[in-house]
């Protein structure tokens, strides 16, 4: 199922977004299916799986057990709420791995209401994705973080991936948070997430492909601003 549904969508996409604990039929042809439509459509795939304990026991989630996500997820994030071990732990694991082409992102925001990720905890992301610059691609944020932030170097380039990017939407009865694509571009989205904007759709081909639209619009016109 989740591979007939993707194979429709994979054209449109720059990065599917994955939790890939939760598909109820999942096995080897899920993955085989899954990098086989982003070689395909040639999109990358993001695993959601917020990675937060030790150091041990991250890279053992992140290489080994029945999901093996260092095999076929080309992105993955981490909270930093156990510490600077967890990102050591993976950009060991990355660096050490023969598998090409990993990154990892740093979930320095959320969507939720109320959500604790503020403030040093924020800021902390930040000062630790910078020295892992080989590994740390960027970060899962509302906003853009790091270019007017202390310490921020000239080169510094690190992605935004925005969550919660809903046109019709404004949440949902357990706390989501949605903001429009126009929203997210403003605020330095480099990456729109939108989940249920899409596959709730009555039709996720149109809806996709108004999310594309949308999206590129507000970039352009971000482009246009700041230079």
């Amino acid at each position: 199922m989740i591979l007939h549904y993707y194979t429709g969508l994979g054209p449109y996409i720059a990065v599917l977004k994955t939790h890939i604990d939760i598909v109820s039929d999942f096995g080897p042809e899920t993955i085989q299916g899954l990098t086989s439509l982003a070689e395909k459509h040639e999109f990358l795939i993001f695993e959601d799986r917020k990675f937060i304990d030790i150091g041990n026991t991250v890279q053992k989630q992140y290489k080994g057990g029945a999901l093996r996500i260092h095999e076929w997820a080309h992105i993955v994030n981490a909270s930093i709420l156990a510490g600077e071990g967890i990102i050591q732990a993976l950009d060991q694991t990355i660096n050490e791995g023969n598998v090409p082409d990993r990154g990892l992102l740093i979930l320095a925001q959320m969507t939720s209401k109320g959500s604790l990720a503020v403030g040093e905890y924020t800021k902390m992301s930040v000062e630790i994705a910078r020295k892992y610059p080989q590994t740390v691609m960027g970060f899962v944020s509302t906003t853009e973080l790091s270019s007017h932030s202390p310490n921020a170097a000239a080169d510094e380039d690190f992605v935004v991936f925005t969550t919660g990017v809903n046109i019709s939407s404004k949440g949902d009865a357990l706390g989501q948070q949605y903001q429009t694509p126009t929203s997210a571009m403003k605020g330095g989205a480099d990456f729109l997430i939108a989940g249920r904007g899409i596959y709730a759709a009555a039709d996720p081909i149109v809806a996709v492909k108004e999310y594309q639209a949308a999206g590129w619009k507000a970039y352009k016109q971000r482009s246009a601003t700041s230079s």
